[in-house]
């Protein structure tokens, strides 16, 4: 049995061990030979060759010709063999040459192509920059490149040629047109390509990042541009990443004046930053910013993306003289702000997470996107606090009750304390203006001190109700912070939640013994302190002070036709009148008459006492 020779060689070199006259074996089988006829009608089919139809001379088996058949897996082995060079074979003779395409989808980088064969064809949406927008249904002629690693055919519609001989290479070298060749093997430094004859092109000219993806260009069809031409040495350098950046250029160029703003894009994620990350929207880069990534807050956008994840934005702002897009995530989702005021009512109870916490408050998360403050006022009855983070952490849940709400411009007043209950409400009850109470000193100021009387309610004692014997320059002169003081509840404001207190009140002095040891009618005597009109300021005793008012005389007038005898006066009357004064009041009117001033020693007599308001009067005697 043979075979011709030029047929096996026109399939590949790797049929030659094929090309030879089977050796008689006497102990082959019947099912051996038929499988041996079964696998070369096979190659005759792959030749387009009718196996039935050779010459008897052609196709024969004899025992004297027959040697040594293979083995079942050698007879495998070549047949994955021979199959795989006829593929390829094949696809190299489909891909020559222009063929006609029709456009079955556009992507935002790339169309894909119908070419006949069971895989579409992928067209770069860059070749497209001159023409108008391609749609589905057009008709195209393209050039089928090779095939991508997802097992599409690349194709392109550019006009660029291999060269065919020296001249050709000269012209392109002249014009700095691209040309076609075909990476034969990765060599030292950089790659080999066939352009017509060996070229060489430096790995940084490759366009590729590292030897892997230098490896993957091996037996793919590039477009380059020739950088130098040595005709004497048939020295050929050649550069692929020129050629890939004009062409993503192109397809920026293409890109920036498609997009608008408020369109919605699809992208995948080039690179992660602590601001927002980098997206790839189709051959451009947009920055999406940490604070568009979602309504409620993202510390790092690594929390929630990661790269290569493909996600939907919307087309923020473009700045086409910056080269800038801006795009954001958050805004397809419906703002949570839309629906507060129906949901959110003053005075409701909620329950939230600390997200942040400031010198000034806490922030705090009731759902994604709405956040309310938590002023550092409003965390605590019982004590000033001075750093809120001495109540809350971040990641802390806790209850609150809504102040406020202002939808407009997206603020929520939260209160911390209101959510423990108000101890003001029974104050009045508690400690009625003039009960006694008792407590710590918890602070000291220049005007006074703060005593807690009860869990969250404090009461100041102002600096002049310390003491009564003497004058308190500053609070901390006779008290300290901790001490346990006694006061009696002066004023009291439940509205602005004040409460005034005074040490002195309750401190039994010298006044207090005066009261009571004495009553109205009893006689005194005093120092003259201060005389203003009629009004005198005395002092009993020691921090005792009473007032006293000089009585006026009264004068006797007598017209004379009141007096008997008509023009002369009534002697014998005038004679008793001085005699009965003499007798009765000599002194008192010696003593009224005398000119009272200041520092003078006088006799007093107690006309009213006043313990609720220590106030004490006295008349001169």
């Amino acid at each position: 049995m043979f075979l011709r020779k030029t047929q096996f060689q026109s399939v590949s070199p790797n049929l030659k061990k094929f090309d030879a006259v089977i050796p008689d074996r006497a102990a082959q089988s019947e099912a051996t030979t038929q499988r041996l006829i079964s696998f070369l009608r096979v190659l005759c089919a792959m030749l387009s060759l009718n196996a039935d139809a050779l010459p008897a001379g052609e196709l024969h088996m004899t025992k004297s010709s027959i040697r040594e058949s293979p083995t079942p897996s050698e007879l495998n082995e070549s047949f994955e063999s021979i199959l795989s060079q006829f593929e390829r074979s094949h696809t190299a003779k489909a891909a020559e040459g222009l063929r006609e395409g029709t456009v079955v989808s556009v992507s935002a980088d790339s169309v894909f192509v119908d070419i006949g064969f069971k895989t579409e064809g992928v067209l770069p949406l860059s070749e497209f920059q001159n023409d108008s927008a391609v749609k589905p249904g057009d008709k195209l002629q393209v050039t089928i490149k090779g095939r991508d690693p997802e097992g599409y055919y690349q194709l392109t519609r550019s006009k660029a040629a291999r060269p065919t001989d020296w001249a050709a290479l000269e012209r392109a070298f002249a014009d700095k047109t691209t040309i076609v060749g075909t990476v034969t093997g990765v060599v030292k430094g950089g790659l080999s390509v066939d352009v017509g004859v060996r070229a060489f092109m430096p790995a940084s000219r490759s366009g590729m990042r590292d030897a892997a993806e230098l490896e993957k260009l091996v037996e793919q069809e590039i477009h380059c541009r020739i950088i130098k031409l040595d005709a004497a040495d048939e020295d050929v350098v050649v550069d692929r990443r020129i050629v890939v950046e004009e062409e993503e250029q192109t397809v920026k160029d293409r890109r920036y004046s498609e997009l608008k703003e408020g369109e919605t894009v699809s992208g995948a994620v080039r690179s992660l930053t602590d601001y927002g990350a980098f997206v790839d929207i189709g051959g451009v880069d947009a920055l999406l910013h940490v604070g568009d990534i979602s309504w409620s807050r993202v510390n790092k956008p690594a929390d929630v993306l990661s790269v290569g994840q493909q996600i939907d934005a919307r087309v923020l702002k473009i700045d086409r003289e910056k080269r800038r897009i801006s795009i954001g995530m958050k805004q397809l989702q419906p703002h949570p702000w839309e629906s507060v005021p129906g949901k959110y009512k003053i005075g409701d109870r909620v329950r939230g997470t600390v997200t942040r916490v400031t010198d000034f408050g806490a922030f705090v998360e009731l759902e994604p996107g709405v956040e309310g403050l938590i002023h550092v006022s409003e965390m605590s009855w019982v004590k000033k606090v001075r750093k809120p983070s001495d109540l809350v952490k971040p990641g802390e849940t806790v209850e609150v009750v809504i102040l406020g709400v202002n939808a407009g411009e997206q603020r929520m007043s939260l209160g911390l304390k209101q959510a423990l209950g108000d101890p003001w409400v029974d104050v009045a009850q508690m400690f009625p203006v003039g009960s006694a109470v008792d407590g710590p000193v918890v602070s000291l100021t220049k005007f006074g001190a703060f005593v807690q009387v009860a869990e969250g309610i404090e009461g100041m004692v102002h600096v002049s109700d310390i003491s009564a014997e003497k004058r308190i320059n500053h609070p901390q002169d006779v008290l300290k912070v901790g001490q346990s003081v006694k006061a009696q509840v002066l004023e009291l404001d439940t509205e602005k939640h004040r409460l005034k207190l005074g040490i002195k009140q309750l401190v039994p002095n010298s006044i207090d013994e005066f009261l009571a040891e004495h009553k109205p009618g009893d006689l005194v005597s005093g120092r003259v302190v201060e005389v203003a009109g009629d009004c005198v300021l005395a002092e009993l005793g020691e921090g005792i002070r009473a007032t006293c008012r000089i009585a006026k005389p009264a004068r006797q007038e007598h017209s004379e036709s009141d007096q008997p005898g008509g023009d002369k006066p009534d002697v014998k009357s005038l004679s008793s009148m001085l005699a009965a004064r003499w007798k009765a009041g000599s002194v008192a009117e010696s003593s009224t008459a005398q000119e009272v001033r200041a520092g003078q020693v006088r006799g007093f007599r107690i006309t009213t006492l006043d313990p609720t308001a220590k106030k004490i009067e006295v008349e001169f005697v």
